[in-house]
């Protein structure tokens, strides 16, 4: 297989299995990066069919990626987020399909009828999906992964930069547990406030255009 689907989970018990399930499905091998959970995510991750690494403490989303990303070795790598819903094989395959016949660098999965507030919040934002196929070493070149607790505005900047050529693929059905859902509604806003600030402060950092 040419191809691992890199997932990093913090207190994704609930859904996790579902997604590695469905990669494993679709006949991919599974790392999940385990950031420090304080439930059962590594457990269910295992039982469905995943390797799981695990950090002793919850760093950011940016540093587990780069943990997960540090150990992969096939020529490709699909980034999922951990809390999607109604995922199929045939998603993972057709984002992963532009990118191994070479007709782009990086495949970005936006949801489509996946229902109404993870359709409206990925479309407002589709350069945050977390959902992503492109070739392992060049994602191992994008600079600064970690410098914010979420790598897709770095990754994003670095598609810029390097002038790779990238398209939105819709993922139709497929969906996301939303923040104010899984951590209640004033907490899961205020995650979701940090987010957009540290997407703020990366492009306006110096260290951005490094």
């Amino acid at each position: 297989m040419d191809t691992t689907v890199l997932i990093p989970a913090y207190n994704e018990e609930a859904h996790i299995q579902a997604v590695v399930a469905t990669a494993r499905d679709a006949g991919f091998p599974v790392l999940v990066v385990d950031d420090g959970s304080t439930d059962r995510t590594a457990q269910a991750a295992e039982a469905a069919g995943a390797t799981v690494l695990r950090l002793p403490q919850n760093q950011g989303k940016s540093s587990a990626l780069a943990h997960g990303l540090a150990q992969i070795q096939t020529p490709y790598v699909l980034m999922l987020d951990a809390d999607l819903v109604n995922l199929k094989p045939c998603h993972l395959l057709r984002l992963l399909e532009p990118v191994r016949s070479g007709k782009l660098d990086m495949a970005i999965g936006v949801f489509k009828s996946g229902g109404f507030m993870t359709d409206f919040g990925n479309r407002a934002t589709p350069f945050l999906s977390g959902q992503r196929a492109c070739k392992t070493n060049w994602l191992k070149s994008v600079p600064n992964l970690t410098q914010e607790p979420w790598p897709e505005p770095a990754i994003t900047d670095h598609l810029s930069r390097s002038k790779a050529r990238w398209a939105y693929v819709e993922l139709t059905g497929a969906g996301q547990v939303m923040k104010e859902q899984k951590r209640g509604l004033w907490k899961g806003l205020g995650l979701r406030l940090k987010m957009y600030i540290a997407i703020l402060r990366y492009h306006f950092s110096g260290k951005s255009r490094a």
